[in-house]
């Protein structure tokens, strides 16, 4: 069994991955860093870290490569396309695939790395911006037991928990689809029930409160409807990003012929917001599809 990894390549500095590459550095693991970005790879070099120009640039220095891009056509070109990382990883290397895909492209993925003597852990992950930012993120992953063992560390150091779900790619995708489902729906539900709320003359601040201590309370809910009442939807995830994942979720559903009614009503009003100019916006944007609500101005001092 080889050792431990200990050199290790973030793609995608974005929200998430920002923080994940931090979480590395504070764990004293070396991290080399890639973005379209310039400014955001100098923010990992001046933490501590090193930077790459490509994908590819960055491949030959490490042992495991941690992806952390929007989708799964981000994947496919980090890794194969012009500059792509694959070909340059070293036989035994870890491919950590974190984007949120199709549990079919997960599998897809996996067998064809494999076919260059490469491992992947199919890990999506879920926690937000802030639990990347802790190292708190939670993974459902699955795939090979010895990539496991050699990225030991470097999931201690991004997650507070880390589900095994199976010794191949696939499962993590699934069980990540479920949660998609999960989170689109009940922020299309929390989005309706607060305009709902709005149109009938409930003081917002109130109706949070109440709402978050009672039965129809839920995590999107308490985490989502503050961003409403204060009026602000810097994206921390994005109507797209749910335009995106529930249109996985239905796509699954369609080719296996099962019936998803709420997804399909979510996944609407995700579209119709996007098609309205706010599919950057936080997935919170969602309310601003209901007419004749009065939603609150944006406050000035939000991030100050």
């Amino acid at each position: 069994m080889k050792e431990e990894v200990r050199q290790i390549g973030v793609i995608g500095l974005g929200a998430m991955g920002m923080g994940v590459a931090r979480s590395l550095l504070r764990a004293g693991l070396a991290v080399h860093a890639y973005d379209v970005r310039p400014e955001a790879v100098r923010k990992i070099v001046d933490a501590g870290g090193h930077g790459a120009e490509s994908p590819a640039a960055l491949a030959a220095g490490v042992e495991a490569l941690l992806i952390l891009v929007v989708n799964a056509q981000q994947t496919e070109a980090v890794l194969f396309g012009e500059s792509g990382a694959a070909s340059r990883l070293k036989p035994g290397s870890v491919v950590i695939a974190s984007a949120t895909v199709s549990p079919e492209f997960a599998v897809s993925l996996g067998e064809r790395l494999q076919g260059m003597s490469l491992r992947l852990i199919d890990a999506p992950v879920s926690g937000g911006v802030a639990k990347a930012a802790s190292g708190e993120l939670s993974v459902m992953a699955s795939g090979p037991p010895e990539a496991f063992a050699r990225c030991e560390g470097v999931f201690k150091a991004i997650a507070s928990r880390v589900y095994r779900l199976g010794d191949k790619p696939g499962q993590g995708s699934t069980v990540k689809m479920i949660n998609q489902l999960l989170a689109g729906v009940h922020i299309a539900a929390a989005a309706e029930a607060v305009a709902l709320g709005l149109r009938a003359g409930a003081d917002p601040a109130q109706l949070y409160e109440v709402i978050c201590n009672s039965a129809g309370s839920s995590w999107m809910f308490q985490n989502r409807v503050p961003h409403i009442l204060a009026g602000d939807y810097t994206p921390l995830s994005a109507v797209n990003i749910f335009v995106k994942d529930l249109g996985i979720v239905l796509d699954y559903a369609k080719q296996n012929v099962f019936p998803l009614p709420l997804s399909a009503a979510a996944h609407q009003m995700f579209l119709q917001a996007s098609a309205a100019g706010s599919g950057r916006e936080d997935d919170s944007a969602v309310i601003k599809i209901f007419p004749g609500i009065q939603l609150p101005a944006a406050n000035k001092t939000a991030g100050s």
